[in-house]
């Protein structure tokens, strides 16, 4: 190859630097080999796990070797796809040895990036879904009471919200002899004790003029006296907070999960990207020095 250092016109190539027909092979490869795995892995974990109590493997274990099995997915076929890759390609001749290195490289690269954007298809947003999880869990719980809220003002029945309180107030006026009650004043106070507490969970706490109504409105419906309604009410009320702080536990779970799995998929794919630019290497090695002995 001529330079421009000698004054001589620069003779270009008319081929491409990049063979698309290996790239495409090595990344078929890859997804098939990370479908394969995949399978063979799901099979695994249906096969330690059980719905008995005491029977199979934990949680933290199965999660642990889930998150495993997956890196050895993702090495295993960038391996296979970038070997495919760079032993496929056809041999460059008159280029020198560190450009052939670089060209392997780059093609196993591509080969890696081709088949990732594919299984990314293939799987639609699972890894995203996965990833945001624990921030859609977080702001449920802290956005939820503040949305039932805005739906009960609004005349919305059946709201998520109200739903969820629902089990709580029906609880709050279950009468201490049952008795039939007009079903227009069982329809306002619970009405009107789903506001309060709604609005308590908006606030974080309830004041203490609606705690006294509170408890003055169940001790009207269900016939309990004033410490017996009081004694109600503050049980259903630590129920509530018991109630809000797992939820809150679980979406932090959640959210530590899903930071775990983005941190680890991050770190797998670049070592994968990695191990198929070298596979790429070794790959197109092999083939020019057999090429080479034969020749």
């Amino acid at each position: 190859m001529e330079t421009v250092q000698t004054g001589r016109p620069v003779v270009e190539s008319s081929s491409s630097a990049v063979s698309w027909g290996p790239i495409i092979v090595g990344a078929i490869a890859a997804v098939a080999a990370t479908l394969i795995l995949m399978l063979l892995g799901a099979g695994l974990g249906l096969s330690v796990i059980s719905p008995w109590s005491m029977r199979g493997v934990s949680a933290t274990t199965f999660a642990v070797s889930a998150a495993v099995w997956l890196i050895i997915v993702q090495w295993l076929s960038s391996a296979l796809g970038g070997y495919l890759t760079g032993r496929l390609r056809t041999r460059w001749v008159g280029v020198h040895d560190d450009e052939v290195f670089f060209r392997d490289t780059a093609h196993g690269f591509l080969a890696w990036a081709l088949a990732t954007v594919v299984i990314t298809f293939i799987v639609g947003s699972g890894l995203t879904s996965a990833v945001s999880g624990g921030v859609q869990a977080a702001s449920t719980v802290a956005s939820g009471a503040a949305l039932g809220a805005g739906s009960q003002a609004a005349g919305g029945g059946g709201g998520t919200a109200e739903n969820a309180t629902g089990y709580f107030v029906d609880s709050l006026f279950r009468p201490a002899n049952p008795s039939p009650t007009a079903p227009e004043d069982r329809a306002a106070a619970t009405a009107e004790a789903t506001k309060i507490l709604l609005m308590g969970a908006t606030s974080g706490e309830i004041p203490a003029e609606d705690r006294a109504y509170l408890v003055t409105l169940v001790g009207s419906r269900t016939g309990l006296s004033q410490a017996d309604a009081e004694g109600r009410v503050n049980a259903v009320l630590r129920r509530i907070a018991d109630t809000k702080a797992k939820a809150k536990e679980a979406a932090d779970t959640a959210r530590k999960a899903g930071l775990t799995l983005s941190l680890v998929a991050s770190m797998s794919l670049l070592i994968g990207a990695f191990i198929a630019a070298v596979a790429a290497c070794v790959g197109g090695n092999e083939r020019d020095r057999r090429e080479t002995l034969i020749g």
